[in-house]
């Protein structure tokens, strides 16, 4: 298995039969397991094996395969599946960190990891120093001989700003500190995380794995000893753990994902070379746009650019509602990596936490909107696009 392309680890890899010899993977909907007598369910809380299990939330058959499944592709030791892209988040650095440690986060990052990081971890007593993620001389200044953990997303949501991960990475281990990522713009698909440093990297399955718009997941991959010491304590004693239908569901999205970003990445591209110049736009925002400011490092660090597009309308937010409100195609949706098309309005949905100072400072202006690509013809969708733009 470990000479296997990515893209066969995403259609067999973690596999395992029952007696019945199933070819598609065995859903198993159970809360709890039997035990042949006492002594046996003993040994099994003092130690289980790979192929036992005590109850549901400390792990599953099929949640099991699902984990083995994106540890492989994403080239880690072990995953822990939860039940949400934010459980993973909270787990593994809820897991981690306790009273006094000290981390330091990218600021430009989704709403709810914000809020993780400013709202609970400093409630208990963390300590956090933001700075500006493409900036490598203030993670330099911020990381310290006590800093525990950084965090970032390798590819901002939803200013769609590349972090050099490599660079920050060997800041980062150079004072022992963990690299947690959140990968979910740039896929398992488009980039390895780990080779260019990450300990720690977490997805949000709800999105490109499900990529179907069905069911939230997550799953947080690492080392063994982070997965099991850290991640594993935390999130089966807390509930966030994956439900055996929801990794069935992400293990059939993993046979297609290859299939499915490639294609959606090539329509974003497509659209973001049709729309870029214009007239109604401020900026047009893409990974692998020669116009995008980080352009070097997500070429590096991307096969390809992801499958979302930030558009930034001149006139603001009234101009950016009738470009919403004039699209055919397109649904208003505040999910992303569906198979389907969809544009948010960060600034009043996504983000519309945070003050207008602080939105500033992540340059998510009132007109910016975030185009998700999905699998429609990309001819289609660049004329929908062009239309509604025509029509602001």
């Amino acid at each position: 298995m470990t000479d296997w392309s990515p893209r066969t680890k995403a259609v067999h890899s973690g596999t395992r039969r029952s007696q019945y010899g199933e070819m598609a993977e065995a859903l198993f909907l159970t809360q709890g397991f039997i035990y042949d007598s006492p002594e046996q369910a003993e040994a099994r809380f003092i130690e289980t094996g790979p192929d036992e299990f005590i109850y549901a939330r400390y792990g599953n058959p099929t949640v099991r395969m699902f984990e083995e499944r994106i540890a492989a592709l994403e080239g880690t030791e072990d995953a822990f599946a939860t039940a949400s892209g934010m459980a993973a988040v909270n787990g593994a650095l809820c897991g981690l960190l306790k009273a006094g440690d000290h981390v330091v986060s990218s600021r430009a990052l989704f709403g709810s990891c914000l809020y993780i990081l400013e709202e609970v971890l400093t409630r208990y007593g963390v300590k956090v120093t933001f700075v500006d993620g493409t900036d490598l001389q203030q993670w330099r200044d911020a990381i310290r001989a006590d800093t525990k953990a950084v965090f970032l997303e390798t590819v901002a949501n939803p200013t769609l700003e590349v972090i050099d991960l490599k660079a920050v990475a060997d800041i980062a281990h150079a004072q022992d500190a963990i690299v947690i990522v959140d990968n979910v713009f740039a896929t398992p698909v488009f980039a390895n995380a780990v080779a260019d440093g990450a300990d720690v990297v977490i997805y949000s399955a709800t999105k490109h794995i499900d990529g179907q718009g069905r069911c939230l997941g997550g799953v947080i991959c690492g080392t063994k000893d982070f997965i099991r010491k850290v991640a594993e304590p935390y999130l089966k004693h807390t509930g966030g753990s994956l439900s055996p239908f929801n990794a069935w569901v992400m293990l059939k999205g993993l046979e297609t994902v290859h299939l499915r970003c490639g294609a959606q990445a090539d329509a974003a591209l497509k659209i973001a070379q049709a729309v870029e110049h214009h007239s109604n736009l401020a900026q047009t925002l893409y990974p692998h746009l020669p116009s995008h400011p980080q352009h070097q490092v997500a070429t590096r660090q991307m096969r390809k650019g992801g499958t979302v597009i930030a558009l930034d309308i001149a006139a603001g937010k009234e101009a950016a509602f009738r470009f919403l409100n004039a699209l055919n195609i397109v649904s208003i949706s505040n999910n992303l990596g569906d198979s389907k098309s969809l544009v948010t309005h960060p600034a009043t949905t996504t983000h519309q936490r945070l003050t207008e100072d602080q939105r500033d400072a992540l340059g998510i202006t009132d007109g910016l909107v975030r185009l998700s690509v999905g699998l429609e013809d990309a001819d289609d969708l660049v004329a929908d696009i062009v239309q509604a733009l025509d029509m602001i």
